[in-house]
């Protein structure tokens, strides 16, 4: 979906005489190192950015919303990530960081680790390998002071038996059976290592990581701000000096700011495609790419509550779903369709495009799958003139109040009324990690293009994030079989298959996958948007302010 111009200049040199030519060559050397990006960098500045939320903690670890890694990715580092510069992430894309170097053993099932040396921690303690055993000992709950308050992804690591170190600077991460995803989980933002000396509460309002910027003040409801670590171990980064964030709840009055050039970059895929051709008129200058977002617009449904504890009504609402008028309206049609991988061709592991088509409620006969479901809802005794009634709760968010406005519009269609209930971030995410709702909107970031970072994190019948509580004994099999097999193209058949059973179980169904536009003003060079994820490229240590 990305689309990119290339300009190409070429010069054309006539044979001249030696000297001349000499002379001549020796101009252009001089000419291009003088224009080479890397003496072009400057150091300095800050970078000013908006929020468009509340973020309910500093703490990484504990979180599962962008809210939070906007504004504090900066602050960590992991043992790999994926490279920023690159704006497709996958298994290849994979680089050093805290790490210098891994390799797998000839059973697939250690990976080991050959850290950095002279790495500090913000407060100037040494990084060392037994801060990376804590780390991971923590989210697999085998150490006596674990005090996470929330694991949201304990479940990736459910085959990592034990993290082992050899001195300060080897950790090998022990695994009961092969997982070849792990680099990639590893890479995701939501990875950083902690420093074992600091305890979570400290990590939860004033975060400490040996990343390039340093933490210094978090109000909230009001701003973030960051400072440039001098220390940090890769030389000469980071370019600028601070970062900063306002929140501002009204996209209106942050799409103005941003336009007026008080901000340089938007929040991660802020500007809506319907937004896009505004900002660019208020803003002419502005670099935008229009790109998928790695999130999904889904609806959730907590079937242990009466009556959604029956199949048949849980397929009615699936059924209901009509894509087309959600993407028409909400994307002007560049959204994409798909199940719950992330959808092709960005995806890395979604489903053929007919294969998608043939799902159940996917295909173009949206009548007659709204007959189907208003059958099945008087078979159980509903009308227009006896409706179901219900409240579906969503966060305060335009990406999901806006498809929360369609949904109540189409469910109407099939005997079932309803009321928003708006949530702030906080209370949004609390109510979904206690299991607290009935009915919601939600729109679930992927934060790493893996089934291990999606599918068992969000359908596992043991997992944290599993909001539905969903459970499939014959899916979880299939997961658990997924997660070891090495042969790529097997692995992928195996999902989906997954993708088919949620779909007919109306799991969580995927309503589309959503495209915006990330803006950042000319002067604003380095950043690159990635095209299946938006949370792991907002460490900002290669970006730099060209004024």
């Amino acid at each position: 979906m990305k689309k990119k111009i290339h300009g190409e200049a070429a010069v054309r040199v006539r044979e001249l005489p030696g000297k001349s030519y000499a002379a001549l060559a020796s101009f252009f050397c001089i000419a291009l190192i003088a224009a080479s990006p890397a003496l072009a960098q400057k150091k300095g500045g800050t970078l000013r950015l908006y929020h468009n939320d509340n973020p309910p903690s500093t703490s990484l670890h504990e979180e599962a919303t962008i809210a939070s890694v906007t504004p504090f990715a900066a602050i960590f580092n992991n043992l790999v990530v994926f490279d920023p510069a690159n704006a497709h992430e996958s298994i290849d894309t994979v680089i050093p960081d805290l790490a210098e170097s891994w390799a797998w053993d000839s059973t697939n099932t250690k990976l080991t680790f050959k850290l950095r040396q002279g790495v500090k921690w913000h407060d100037g303690q040494p990084f060392t390998a037994k801060d990376v055993q804590c780390t991971w000992r923590m989210l697999i709950g085998k150490t006596e002071t674990q005090d996470f308050k929330r694991n949201p992804r304990k479940v990736w690591y459910t085959k990592l038996q034990d993290v082992s170190i050899n001195g300060d600077h080897e950790a090998t991460f022990e695994l009961s059976e092969p997982q070849p995803s792990l680099p990639v989980l590893l890479a995701s933002a939501f990875s950083p290592v902690y420093p074992c000396h600091v305890s979570q509460q400290v990590m939860r309002t004033k975060p400490i990581g040996t990343g390039p910027f340093k933490f210094v003040e978090f109000k909230r409801g009001e701003s973030v701000r960051l400072v440039r670590n001098p220390e940090y171990w890769k030389k000469d980064r980071p370019y600028l000096d601070e970062i900063t964030f306002r929140m501002i709840d009204s996209r209106a009055t942050r799409m103005l700011a941003f336009a007026t050039g008080e901000y340089d970059i938007t929040f991660p895929s802020d500007v809506s495609v319907p937004l896009m051709k505004d900002v660019k008129a208020r803003a002419p200058n502005a670099i935008c790419e229009m790109t998928t977002t790695g999130t999904q617009i889904n609806l959730m449904v907590n079937r242990v509550n009466p009556p959604f504890d029956n199949a048949d009504i849980r397929k009615a609402m699936s059924l209901a779903l009509d894509r087309k008028p959600f993407n028409t309206i909400l994307m002007e049609g560049l959204a994409r369709m798909g199940g719950a991988m992330l959808a092709k061709p960005e995806g890395e592991w979604g489903m053929p495009e007919d294969m998608v088509s043939s799902l159940t409620g996917y295909g173009p006969n949206a009548e007659k799958n709204i007959a189907e479901a208003q059958a099945i809802m008087q078979k159980l005794g509903y009308s227009d003139a006896k409706p179901l009634q219900i409240k579906i709760q969503t966060r305060n968010l335009p990406t999901y109040r806006d498809p929360a406005v369609i949904l109540t519009d189409q469910l109407k269609k099939v005997y079932i009324t309803s009321e928003l209930d708006i949530l702030d971030t906080p209370r949004w995410y609390a109510r979904l990690a206690k299991k607290d709702y009935t009915i919601g909107l939600n729109v679930t970031g992927v934060s790493v293009d893996d089934p291990d970072g999606n599918i068992v994190e969000n359908y596992s019948c043991k997992s944290e994030r599993n909001y539905t509580q969903y459970c499939n004994a014959e899916v979880d099999r299939l997961l658990v079989a997924q997660s070891s097999e090495l042969d790529r193209d097997k692995r992928k058949k195996m999902v989906w298959e997954i993708e088919r059973l949620l779909v007919e179980d109306a799991a969580r169904p995927i309503i589309l996958h959503s495209s915006a536009a990330n803006c950042w003003q000319p002067y604003v060079k380095n950043f690159k948007p990635h095209d299946n994820s938006q949370y792991n490229n907002l460490r900002f240590e290669e970006v730099w302010l060209d004024k």
